[in-house]
């Protein structure tokens, strides 16, 4: 019997496996893809508290360390298909296995969102991307365009700038959504251009390969031919909730407050997939650690 299954293993999933290790718990993580989440993805990470200017993949690797190998705790790669968490025991089948537990903590994160635009499923991989840092030095002084206006296309666009000729930055209204420190560095890069208020409506290309997007303003319904060879989609992110019988609101996050408890009993949840104001790093590992000693308390009632 397990005491505890964490699904997931980003930033608050690797935080409580820590937590329940340290508490004498005997953990498994499931995970569907690659351990660390989307924070592997960033560049440089400047806001963890007294971790200055360290990669997301140093950070990820270096936490994956402290608690996954470091106390030999069992990480499986399967892909969830069900959960019923009415009994006492939680079941978790994956595309593997049947796992039973006491307690589940549910850190499975989210996907990225995409535009739904004409061309982007065709061109996907191929001149679209979702991951600035991945594929950006393939678009080595060429232009591109970023779809966004949040932290993350602010980022992906800074990062875009020192690889390509031409960096369109495309959002949907008058003002990026980014924190201002944000958006005065992306705008004093002369090869940032900014696009407001404008929607990509159409990627297409040739042969598999992106030539450009046609974008409409949303105030004056014009549309402009802009010539990139690249797409970076970074609208938002969704969460990843719909294998889970617990309470989520309109859109999709898992019901819960700052004690990380859902509404079925033993069961928690951690990280970006939970209903919150603030989804950044150190609110991700505050979850993780919260939801495990909240399972620990579960277990020794």
């Amino acid at each position: 019997m397990i005491d505890v299954v964490i699904i997931g293993a980003g930033t608050a999933g690797l935080t409580a496996a820590l937590y329940a290790n340290r508490a004498g718990l005997k953990v498994l993580v499931i995970e569907k893809l690659m351990f660390g989440g989307q924070i592997t993805n960033t560049p440089v990470i400047e806001n963890y508290p007294a971790i200055p200017n360290v990669s997301g993949f140093d950070f990820v690797q270096t936490l994956y360390k402290q608690a996954i190998t470091d106390f030999k705790t069992p990480i499986v790669y399967e892909e969830i298909k069900e959960c019923d968490f009415d009994s006492d025991i939680k079941k978790i089948t994956t595309n593997k296995n049947v796992y039973e537990a006491k307690t589940v903590i549910i850190a499975a994160g989210a996907e990225h969102r995409m535009l739904g635009c004409t061309g982007e499923k065709e061109y996907k991989g191929m001149g679209v991307s979702y991951c600035a840092t991945c594929d950006g030095a393939f678009f080595r002084g060429k232009s591109v365009c970023v779809v966004g206006g949040g932290n993350t296309a602010l980022q992906d666009a800074k990062y875009l700038s020192n690889h390509c000729e031409k960096v369109y930055l495309i959002h949907r209204r008058d003002t990026f959504r980014a924190t201002k420190i944000e958006v005065e560095s992306a705008l004093k890069k002369e090869n940032i251009i900014p696009v407001y208020d404008s929607v990509v409506e159409e990627i297409y290309g040739e042969k598999g390969q992106v030539h450009g997007v046609k974008v409409k303003n949303t105030k004056t319904s014009d549309v402009q031919d802009i010539k990139v060879d690249g797409v970076f989609v970074a609208v938002g992110l969704a969460p990843s909730s719909d294998k889970f019988d617990v309470l989520c609101d309109d859109s999709g996050y898992i019901v819960a407050g700052e004690d990380c408890k859902t509404n079925k009993k033993g069961v928690f949840v951690a990280g970006d997939i939970r209903t919150k104001k603030v989804r950044q790093l150190v609110t991700a590992a505050a979850d993780g650690a919260v939801s495990a000693e909240n399972a620990l308390e579960y277990i020794n009632k």
